[in-house]
């Protein structure tokens, strides 16, 4: 049975570039979907966070003024109750091992440009992936917490693979705009990352070798299958 360290960020907010705090957390559709996809394959999903923190969902993804309908929030939230007991007690990023793992995969939210982008552990663990060849996937915002993999020269893991992120035409469109603290594409750009986007909220999945990115919440369910379809092959 393949096995997937799911690393859902622990911020429940982000100081915008006015130095006000902005509420957050993971987006639900991205982890509910995601883990879903995962599970119904018979993958073993494992929940990590920084410092083992229950992660906090971003109440604007179970909310109309989020894009989200009714119906389907409903349908998230239902899916993130059934696992609680996993969200509610998660890894310590500290205490995970990548070889321990078959992939990590890391969904989004705006909490992920808050913690993990600049965490030590889960830049040590991606390095550690990526130099071993186990799949590296990240969705959306989430594909921010690649910056915290470095080398010892301070070069940037993935500087020249082709990946995909939210892009910043999106976060004008329906995310912070340019109270934004960074663009994530515009910062993977400036990092040698060979960002590859689609259209505005197309589902979109990028894939160069190990690693696999998805474009934003669209893209959940593909960047999931995406991932099965490579530990299928391996």
């Amino acid at each position: 049975m393949p096995k997937v360290l799911m690393v859902v960020s622990g911020a429940n907010s982000l100081v915008l570039a006015d130095g006000s705090a902005h509420p957050t957390g993971y987006w639900a559709e991205e982890v509910a979907a995601s883990h879903e996809v995962l599970t119904n394959s018979g993958t073993d999903v494992v929940i990590a966070t920084p410092g083992g923190v229950p992660p906090t969902v971003d109440a604007l993804s179970l909310d109309e003024r989020g894009g989200v309908s009714p119906s389907d929030a409903q349908r998230f939230r239902t899916y993130l109750d059934g696992i609680a007991d996993q969200l509610g007690t998660p890894l310590s990023l500290a205490k995970v091992r990548a070889g321990d793992y078959d992939a990590i995969y890391i969904p989004g939210g705006h909490a992920p440009m808050a913690d993990l982008a600049h965490d030590a552990d889960l830049g040590r663990l991606l390095n550690d992936a990526d130099a071993q060849g186990r799949t590296v996937a990240a969705l959306c915002h989430g594909v921010a917490a690649l910056l915290s993999a470095t080398g010892p020269d301070g070069s940037f893991t993935f500087a020249g693979r082709a990946l995909t992120s939210f892009t910043d035409e999106e976060e004008r469109q329906g995310g912070l705009g340019d109270n934004t603290p960074y663009f994530v594409e515009s910062r993977l750009r400036e990092r040698k990352a060979v960002v590859e986007t689609g259209a505005a909220w197309s589902d979109t999945v990028v894939a160069d070798g190990n690693l696999i990115t998805g474009q934003n919440p669209q893209s959940s369910t593909s960047t999931a299958q995406r991932v099965l379809k490579v530990l299928a092959n391996r």
